[in-house]
C-alpha cells in the first residue's frame, strides 16, 4: 500500500514563517509542546520564534574579551533542538519532489556523526520513510538515544568523529545489499548547502539591520565563522558575501584533526566537525581564512558555561550578567563553544572593533553532552572557582593567533584539490564534476534551484488538497 506523500515548508516559509498559512503555523507552534513528533512540526523549521524574531544572543564582552560584537544564532528551538533538521528536511523533500525517493519503496540511509543523523531520523520518519542512521560508536550516548526515540534504526561504525571513511564504507555495503536503499549523504547532497545558503544566510543578513536598530554594529556583518562538519552551515557565508563582498568567511577545524590546515588527521572531541576530509558541498573558493581550535578547550568551555560553579564564577568574578549566564547555559554545545572561540580569534586576527559584528552558530545544546561532562569530571575532577577561572583564561580570554591560514589563491587551490581523494577516488565522482566547482556559476546554479524547489513544493501541496 502506498504511503501518503508528506511535504512541509518551502525555503521561503522557513526564512519567513509569517508566510505560512496562519492555521498551519498556529497548529505547528502548539504541537511543538503538545506532540513534538507530529509531522506538522516540520513547519517549525526556522530561525524565528512565534513573533518572527530571530533566535540569537549578543554575547557579553565580559565573556569574549574583545571589542567586536559576537552574536550567536542558537538552534535549540528547532525540532530535534538542532539546525541540522533544516538540512535533512531540505535534502529529503528535494529528493522526493524530483522522484528520487518514494516512501512506499525506499529505505533512507543517513550517514552522520550526530546531529544530521538525529535530524534524518526525525524528518525521515515524520515523512513516512523507513530510516537508518549510521553513526560512529564513540559518539555521545545521547545521540543514539535521540535517534531511536524518533523511530529510526542505528548502525554503529568503528571510531569517533573523524572516522567518516568507515561510515562511507557501510553506506556502500548497504547500497549493494539492497537496491531500494537510498543514501542521503550530508557531505555530498546540495540540499544541505541550499538550506544554509538561503535560510541561514538570509536570516543573518536580516539580523544585521535588527542589531543596528538596537545600536549594535554598523548594519553589516563583518565576518561569519563556522566549523566544518558536512560543510553545510558555512554555506550561509556565500549568501552574506553576496550582500557585503568584503565580508570574511572563516572556517574552523580541530587542531587534533587539522585536515585543511596541514593535511592533518586524528581523533578529537568536538562532535559534529572535523571529519578528516573536504566535503563535496563546501565552497572552499569563498573561504577567507581557516583557523584551528583545540578540542579540550571547547569541552572545558562548555563545562564552564553549564556547571553551577562555572556559572557562579562567570557572574561574580568576571561580571558576566546573570541573565546572560543563565541563557548561555541553555543553548551551547561543544561545537558552539568552538565556534565562539573561533569568532574571538577572528576578532583578534582582523582587528575588528566595536562597530563590527561577527556572527556564528550554536548548532545544538548541552542535552547532547551530559555524558561528556560526566567524563570530564571523572578525568579532571569537580570544578571549583580556581578551575573555573583557569578555564575562563585558557579558553575565552586566552585565544591566541596560532593555527591561522589565510585563503590565498594557492591555498584555496590546495583545499579544492583535496576533494579529489575522497570524491573521485572513493565516492564515484568524475574529474569533470570536480573541475566544474572551480567556476562560480556552478555554485550560482545550485543557489538558484531554491526557487524551483519552492515551486514544486507548492504544486505538491495543491495536489493534496
Amino acid at each position: 500500500m502506498a504511503k501518503k506523500l508528506i511535504v512541509g515548508p518551502t525555503f521561503e516559509e522557513m526564512l519567513h514563517p509569517e508566510k505560512i498559512d496562519p492555521e498551519i503555523r498556529a497548529k505547528a507552534l502548539r504541537m511543538m509542546k503538545e506532540d513534538p513528533l507530529d509531522p506538522i512540526n516540520l513547519f517549525n523549521i526556522t530561525w524565528k520564534d512565534e513573533n518572527n524574531q530571530i533566535y540569537h544572543h549578543v554575547l557579553p564582552k565580559e565573556l569574549t574579551g574583545v571589542d567586536a560584537n559576537i552574536v550567536v544564532l542558537h538552534s535549540v528551538h528547532f525540532p530535534t533542538r538542532s539546525h541540522k533538521v533544516g538540512a535533512t528536511y531540505s535534502v529529503l523533500v528535494e529528493k522526493e519532489l524530483f522522484g528520487e525517493v518514494d516512501p512506499s519503496v525506499h529505505t533512507l540511509v543517513w550517514p552522520s556523526t550526530g546531529n544530521y543523523g538525529i535530524g534524518g531520523a526525525f524528518v525521515g520518519c515524520r515523512m513516512n520513510f523507513n530510516s537508518i542512521v549510521i553513526l560512529p560508536e564513540d559518539m555521545s550516548r545521547e545521540r543514539f538515544e535521540m535517534i531511536e526515540s524518533y523511530g529510526a534504526h542505528v548502525i554503529a561504525t568503528p571510531g569517533s568523529e573523524s572516522n567518516v571513511k568507515e561510515i562511507y564504507d557501510k553506506t556502500w555495503e548497504l547500497r549493494r545489499s539492497d537496491p531500494n536503499v537510498r543514501v542521503l549523504n550530508q557531505f555530498e547532497v546540495m540540499g544541505n548547502y541550499r538550506f544554509h545558503y538561503y535560510v541561514t544566510g538570509n536570516t543573518i543578513v536580516e539580523l544585521a539591520a535588527h542589531l543596528q536598530e538596537r545600536g549594535i554594529g554598523n548594519g553589516k556583518i563583518a565576518a561569519y565563522v563556522s566549523a566544518m562538519g558536512s560543510g553545510g552551515t558555512i554555506a550561509a557565508g556565500d549568501r552574506i558575501k553576496q550582500v557585503w563582498p568584503d565580508h570574511k568567511i572563516v572556517g574552523l577545524e580541530p587542531i587534533q584533526c587539522s585536515t585543511l590546515y596541514n593535511n592533518g588527521y586524528g581523533a578529537h572531541r568536538i562532535e559534529g566537525i572535523g571529519d578528516k576530509h573536504v566535503t563535496w558541498i563546501h565552497n572552499v573558493w569563498n573561504m577567507d581564512a581557516l583557523m584551528c581550535i583545540d578540542d579540550m578547550e571547547s569541552v572545558r568551555g562548555l563545562a564552564l558555561l553549564t556547571d553551577p560553579v562555572g556559572k557562579e564564577t562567570l557572574a561574580k568574578r568576571y561580571g558576566v550578567p546573570e541573565a546572560d549566564v543563565e541563557a548561555m547555559s541553555q543553548f551551547f554545545g561543544i561545537s558552539g563553544v568552538c565556534n565562539v572561540l573561533g569568532a574571538i580569534k577572528t576578532a583578534k586576527f582582523y582587528e575588528f572593533g566595536p562597530d563590527d559584528v561577527i556572527v556564528t552558530i550554536c548548532t545544538d545544546a548541552i542535552d547532547r553532552y551530559y555524558s561528556v561532562m560526566d567524563w570530564l569530571r571523572e578525568t579532571e575532577g569537580e570544578m571549583d572557582e580556581t578551575m573555573a577561572a583557569e578555564r575562563m583564561q585558557n579558553t575565552f580570554h586566552g585565544q591566541k593567533l596560532d593555527y591561522v591560514l589565510e585563503g590565498s589563491l594557492e591555498v584555496r587551490e590546495r583545499w579544492h584539490n583535496l576533494k579529489y581523494y575522497t570524491w573521485v577516488e572513493q565516492q564515484g565522482k568524475t574529474v569533470e564534476e570536480l573541475d566544474a566547482q572551480r567556476d562560480p556559476e556552478w555554485w550560482h546554479k545550485h543557489q538558484e534551484m531554491v526557487h524551483e524547489i519552492d515551486r514544486r513544493i507548492l504544486e505538491a501541496r495543491a495536489e493534496q488538497q
